[in-house]
């Protein structure tokens, strides 16, 4: 007994040490490093550099132009998973990259061509004498292009280069007429290997060798993948520019951030008392070492990032909730406090299961997606792993050690009460035919907003283009004092709302970048940019210097992209599901209901004309990750009882609403400390997170709603409709 005491009070002894070594390393870090203002912020939380490029050629294509930009995306990745690549008016390009402290790489890194070609040594003579000449391949030929470092010639840094099918048999072909002779790769139009022949080469792979630093191979081989852009750029102006979301925006998200955990500690040492006090501990743990891990791995954080970062929280919150209601429910079966904590693990496969099916989402949109889509991923796949620790280990960890110090009184950790015996299955009926008639009423509102407003849908400048204003003034304004001061002038003038125009600082200068729904401007007085240009003139005494018609920064690339990174996640999740739980239809009705909560938020855009932008992305991922987990709580417990329940002849509406008659409290408590946050931050948010915030809870209220009304009575009624329910006789 007192060795086991004794290990208790270690393991509490450590964990503070531990907690109190991060919380250190947050506020001052250790050797430059783990500091949480080290944290890389996106262009919409600090801004960044700002390089815009004029097209050197006359006449070329939509597709050439789109292909420009999205191959100019594929470089800026090589630096950071956030960034803004749009047509800024006629014949210009701008990239915005967030983080200025590279600046010059970035800028010569986009500066490349990324012609890549092989010369055989007659065509090499034609070429550096500036002749007409053939190449024998060229990047087109290339397959795939990787860094790597050559062990067997004194560690040499090289690029090794793999070949289409195509591009292989060319290579065969320059090898094997040029035995003893040399090959000349030529890069940007310079010598990078001079290679002398042995024998033809075959095998569809080649090597850069003799490169100065592993990082410039890993850049050569990036820009070699990406290839040549298809059309010539000139630089034409670099700056470097401030947050599109106003300069509070990072510190009342914080002070948001604080008060909503500590109310979220509040509720659960209330709910669940002792093991409230230590989720409180394991939470404020889980949280610090979340911003370390994103630290570590030099993630730039971004509003979509965080609205990962405040699902991850939502999820170690839940976990935590379902291994306490499960030791609730041990003890109102009698058994001791030390035998109910013991078997947490009847929680564990709701866990795993619920975790699991958000961390694929999550590796998909990371790997297939790509901007802010990829950035929310890969906070939220970091979170999904430390939250599953922090529940698992930490948790338990620390609620055993207190039980085996003597904190065993059933009376600190609660008892749960008899569950209700409310017809989910009944009322289910009902729930998916209003949710259905609403979710169509709202889509057939979409043609009439596009014939009465213009647009179907109320897009941002990310997605429907704009308007883009570059404004001197005679004084330097702070970003806030932009808002507060010239943005009102500017959207009573165009006759458009203040949320639709943000605002970049332009650093060592008065000038300010305004971007903003598109203007009309034919000319007239009466146009919109005439409006504007008046106004800025005459009440702020300013100087409109540029005005140009800018594309939306989501490329057709990156659409797609983003469609099948959903799409594919959603078929994943859906196979997943049907493994685990030996049934197909618990898969389908996940996904249908994850289907109905992105619908009925979507609604909202659809009604309330909410902005269509990166947020509405970052808000849509994140019920999608909500939902889910929610949903898997319920199934998780429909699988528990249909063992323990078949053998007694129970019918599947008693199952399925015995199932979520016990699973309705944690449903109700994770909603609520989820809401909590997010309403904190709905309050005390400056007026571009407000929105943000709000189809957040509208979420949180959908997902739970649709977890409770829709999952359970819909797997219902699949199984006993298209099952065998009706044979075996357990309707």
């Amino acid at each position: 007994m007192k060795k086991t005491k004794r290990n208790a009070v270690l393991v509490i002894i450590a964990f503070l040490l531990v907690l109190g070594v991060a919380i250190y390393t947050a506020i001052f870090g250790v050797a430059d490093r783990g500091k949480v203002e080290y944290i890389k912020l996106g262009l919409d939380l600090k801004g960044g550099l700002s390089v815009t490029y004029e097209i050197q050629e006359d006449d070329y294509s939509d597709k050439d132009l789109e292909d420009t930009k999205y191959k100019i995306e594929k470089r800026v990745e090589a630096y950071t998973n956030e960034y803004s690549v749009y047509e800024d008016g006629d014949k210009k390009i701008t990239a915005e990259i967030p983080g200025v402290t590279n600046a010059d790489e970035i800028l010569e890194a986009l500066n490349i061509e990324g012609k890549l070609e092989f010369l055989d040594p007659d065509n090499y003579t034609k070429w550096s004498q500036g002749q007409e000449y053939e190449a024998a391949l060229t990047g087109d030929d290339i397959k795939n292009a990787t860094a790597g470092i050559d062990s067997d010639n004194g560690n040499d840094n090289v690029v090794q280069l793999a070949f289409t099918d195509e591009g292989a048999q060319k290579f065969a072909d320059v090898t094997a007429a040029n035995v003893g002779k040399v090959v000349y790769i030529i890069y940007d139009n310079k010598v990078v290997s001079a290679p002398t022949v042995q024998s033809a080469i075959t095998g569809g792979s080649a090597e850069i060798n003799k490169i100065g630093s592993y990082e410039e191979a890993e850049q050569l081989a990036t820009t070699i993948r990406i290839g040549a852009l298809p059309l010539t750029l000139k630089q034409v102006r670099s700056n470097i520019v401030g947050a599109t979301l106003g300069s509070d925006a990072i510190s009342t998200s914080l002070k948001a951030g604080a008060i909503g955990i500590a109310l979220v500690f509040l509720i659960m040492i209330i709910v669940f008392r002792i093991p409230g006090l230590v989720a409180s501990f394991a939470l404020a743990f889980y949280t610090i070492l979340d911003l370390l891990v994103i630290n570590l791995f030099n993630v730039t954080l971004t509003l979509p990032g965080i609205a990962g970062v405040i699902l991850s929280v939502g999820m170690a919150v839940d976990a935590n909730v379902i291994i306490f209601t499960r030791i609730k429910e041990e003890l109102a079966d009698g058994k001791s406090v030390k035998q109910a904590v013991k078997g947490f693990h009847n929680a564990l496969s709701a866990i795993i299961d619920g975790n699991v099916t958000t961390l694929i989402a999550a590796l998909v949109l990371g790997i297939f997606g790509t901007g802010t889509i990829k950035g929310f991923a890969i906070t939220l796949a970091i979170g999904v792993v430390l939250s599953v620790f922090t529940a698992l280990a930490v948790s338990q960890s620390l609620l055993t050690a207190l039980v085996n110090l003597g904190v065993a009184d059933a009376k600190y950790f609660g008892v749960a009460r008899e569950p209700k015996k409310t017809n989910f299955v009944k009322a289910g009926k009902f729930c998916m035919l209003g949710s259905l008639i609403v979710i169509i009423a709202c889509f057939c509102m979409m043609p009439v907003n596009n014939k009465s407003k213009g647009s179907p849908l109320n897009f941002s400048v990310e997605f429907a283009g704009g308007t883009s204003l570059t404004v001197g003034f005679d004084k330097e304004y702070s970003l806030s004092e932009a808002e507060s001061d010239i943005v009102p002038v500017i959207a009573e003038a165009a006759g458009i709302g203040e949320a639709g125009i943000s605002v970049q600082t332009v650093s060592g200068t008065n000038e300010i970048v305004f971007k903003m729904p598109e203007l009309s401007d034919d000319g007239t007085d009466d146009s919109q940019m005439s409006k504007v240009r008046a106004a800025l003139t005459d009440k702020l005494g300013a100087d409109v210097k540029e005005a140009n018609v800018i594309s939306g920064s989501v490329s057709s690339e990156m659409s797609k992209n983003a469609i099948f990174s959903v799409i594919l996640a959603a078929i994943l999740m859906l196979i997943y599901i049907a493994v685990r739980f030996h049934d197909v239809k618990f898969g389908a009705s996940a996904v249908i209901a994850l289907l109905h909560d992105v619908a009925m938020v979507f609604c909202l855009y659809i009604i309330l004309r909410l902005t269509v932008g990166n947020t509405c992305i970052a808000c849509l991922l994140t019920i999608v990750g909500y939902s889910i987990n929610a949903t898997i709580i319920i199934f998780d417990r429909i699988r528990e009882n249909i063992d323990i329940m078949r053998p007694k002849k129970a019918t599947y509406k008693d199952i399925v609403n015995l199932s979520i008659n016990q699973t309705f409290s944690r449903t109700i408590y994770t909603s609520l400390t989820t809401f909590v946050t997010i309403f904190v931050l709905y309050i005390m948010g400056v007026a571009s997170i407000k929105e943000f915030a709000l189809t957040l809870m509208a979420g949180i209220i959908i997902g739970a709603y649709s977890s409770v009304c829709i999952t359970g009575p819909l797997w219902y009624t699949m199984k006993t409709k298209l099952g065998k329910a009706r044979k075996d006789g357990l309707e």
